[in-house]
């Protein structure tokens, strides 16, 4: 059986493409921006990209942190940052969000 303590990314730019490709898929990054500009929505695909850098950058770092801070599945994370914070267990919601998206 393989340490799974020692699996790592062999660089940070190999992990940052492969959340990349994960959250985005080829078929967004190359064929809609194609279909929408062909048919007339170029200014659309400046409010799409805006939309994804002020949502989507956000939602991935911090997915990326509760990862990083739980080591474990989101729920799991979230609990271990509940006790650890000592929050309110009403942040136990973000939890089973990120799960459900």
């Amino acid at each position: 059986m393989a340490d799974l303590s020692k699996r790592a990314w062999s660089s940070k730019l190999t992990f940052v493409l492969a959340t990349a490709g994960a959250a985005v898929g080829l078929g967004n990054l190359w064929r809609f921006p194609f279909i929408t500009g062909e048919n007339g929505g170029a200014a659309f695909i400046l409010i799409y990209l805006a939309c994804v850098f002020l949502i989507g950058v956000p939602i991935i770092t911090a997915e990326i942190t509760i990862g990083r801070m739980g080591h474990m599945s989101p729920i799991g994370a979230a609990r271990a940052i509940i006790k650890k914070q000592k929050v309110s267990r009403f942040w136990m919601i973000v939890g089973y969000l990120s799960l459900a998206v």
